[in-house]
């Protein structure tokens, strides 16, 4: 049997072999510079229980696997942020394709358990590939339950005719709303205006659970992250209110761009400046010459589903399935 070691990660010096391992499972690539940017947002590690003796706070330990030449081969990580739900932990356990079958995955999952046991969570969250049939078996062998289906689309641009879907636009301008970008509206005001519609609106998306980010966080993650302009969050107000937008993300590598976040509040559903605004998100993706576009949904958001596949024609791809153990 082949030998190798499991070690904590070191970083920053172990993140240019773990990105390619991540970008085997991951639907967009990855870069050791990203992960190194993202990384340096969060504070050192801080857990704390509350008065019900549940894991609060947040930490993100990583290991990685050495084979017997010193070369990583595969990757762990147990992450919470403060905004999770109590007890729980969100993990990855990935080893790269020639060097599975031979125990990694397992000996890195066991440092993983073992480490949740030590802080006393009571459930682990892994995102499975639908695909990924091995990993899902893993999964199952542990008592992972799976939860949800998050289905994947992608939306091919270069042939894409939007054709009478655009005048959305113009019937929801034409009913009171007006269309505006981060970039027509900057400043802190803004800001938190579209924050106070995020933070209302993410109760609704199907499975969602935990607390919402504060402000500064919630900024650092969505105007402050890599691949994002103020040009690229679309906003629909009904006077000065916010009442809906969509966001895009840019993978430098791909050149494509992601449907980062999608809302509207309850009042103004069904009156098509959802997809208005989604129609805009797609006229600013092609103007910037980008090949495609992906999202992801949950299985059980039925509207949502419908405007991006039956509308507008993205395509579906394999997706995730959340998979969940309870600990106890």
């Amino acid at each position: 049997m082949t030998k190798f070691v499991i070690r904590r990660m070191r970083q920053p010096d172990d993140y240019a072999a773990v990105a390619p391992i991540l970008n085997t499972i991951w639907s967009e690539p990855t870069t050791a510079e990203r992960l190194k940017e993202e990384e340096d947002k969060i504070p050192p590690g801080k857990l704390h229980y509350d008065e019900d003796g549940r894991l609060m706070g947040w930490d993100r330990p990583k290991w990685v696997a050495e084979d017997g030449e010193g070369q990583v081969v595969g990757y762990a990580i147990a992450s919470r942020a403060p905004w999770t739900e109590p007890g729980t932990l969100f993990q990855t356990v990935v080893v790269q394709p020639d060097s599975q079958g031979r125990g990694i995955g397992r000996a890195l999952y066991a440092a993983l358990y073992e480490w949740a046991g030590e802080v006393k969570a009571s459930r682990l969250i892994d995102y499975i590939r639908e695909s990924d049939e091995s990993s899902i078996a893993f999964a199952k062998r542990r008592d992972y339950v799976q939860e949800r289906h998050m289905f994947e689309s992608v939306l091919d641009l270069e042939a894409f005719d939007g054709g009478g879907l655009y005048d959305s636009i113009a019937e929801a301008e034409r009913a009171g709303i007006r269309f505006v970008t981060l970039a027509d509206e900057p400043g802190a005001a803004s800001e938190r205006k579209l924050y106070e519609l995020y933070k209302e609106t993410h109760p609704d998306i199907p499975g969602y659970a935990g607390d919402f980010p504060w402000f500064e966080e919630w900024r650092k993650w969505n105007i402050d992250s890599a691949g994002v302009r103020p040009e690229w969050f679309h906003i629909a107000k009904d006077g000065e209110r916010y009442i809906g937008a969509v966001a895009l993300q840019q993978n430098e590598q791909t050149r494509a761009m992601y449907h980062d976040y999608t809302c509207m509040l309850r009042e103004y559903r069904g009156r098509r400046i959802t997809l208005a605004l989604k129609m805009l998100a797609v006229r600013t993706a092609i103007s910037c010459g980008v090949p495609y576009l992906k999202t992801h949904n949950d299985s059980m958001n039925g509207p949502m589903l419908r405007i991006n596949r039956d509308l507008i024609g993205f395509r579906a791809e394999p997706g995730n399935y959340k998979m969940v153990r309870e600990l106890g």
